[in-house]
């Protein structure tokens, strides 16, 4: 179920803010309440593209706005276009979102609770800190006091059809995964391009 907080984010964003509104089920409820108010959607201004481009990264990868600003700060250090590649690699390897792509958490929101319970540990160290920062190389792995817990049963089952982005991998049996590389964005859902404009005003 979708909370109402979510639903009126969703709506306002796009579904591909949260995994829970990537359903057929929100899109024609999103339709029907859309079509209800009976209103033309106006045309937004370049500062309101922007600000819904900001928000759409904020609320998808949970994170607050000083750790936005501070992504975006580091992203400017790199000029010209590769500006934008920089921001998304640190977006994208925040450790809750590589566990999110290794497939471990239904949610970024949930990984982010997994890594703050302590269940993973980097290259051998438990890490408790969801904005950690993974690189190229680096392992992570289900903590050995935490690979009892019923949240792992029927793991190798439940990840035989994922399908992993490029840049990391998962070994269910071994509990253990790495990051290949670093990420390239492919989805168009984001424009980050965008959201460094919003910040550089």
């Amino acid at each position: 179920m979708i909370s109402k907080p979510k639903f009126k984010i969703g709506r306002r964003l796009g579904a591909g803010v949260y995994d829970k509104c990537q359903t057929p089920k929100f899109s024609a409820a999103s339709g029907k309440f859309g079509a209800a108010r009976g209103r033309r959607p106006r045309g937004l201004s370049e500062y309101g593209t922007q600000l819904i481009e900001k928000q759409k990264v904020r609320f998808s990868y949970g994170i607050t706005e000083r750790q936005l600003s501070n992504y975006v700060r580091k992203a400017e250090l790199v000029k010209g276009s590769g500006a934008a590649e920089k921001f998304y690699e640190e977006l994208e390897l925040r450790l809750d979102n590589s566990v999110y792509r290794m497939g471990l958490a239904p949610s970024r929101r949930a990984a982010r609770q997994m890594v703050s319970h302590g269940h993973f540990m980097v290259n051998g160290r438990k890490v408790t800190v969801p904005s950690f920062t993974v690189k190229p190389g680096d392992a992570i792995e289900i903590r050995e006091g935490s690979k009892g817990k019923k949240i792992w049963n029927g793991l190798p089952d439940k990840m035989k059809d994922y399908v992993f982005p490029g840049w990391v991998n998962f070994d269910p049996s071994a509990m253990r995964g790495k990051i290949l590389a670093k990420p390239k964005k492919t989805d168009t859902f984001f424009d980050l391009n965008a959201v460094l404009e919003f910040y550089s005003r």
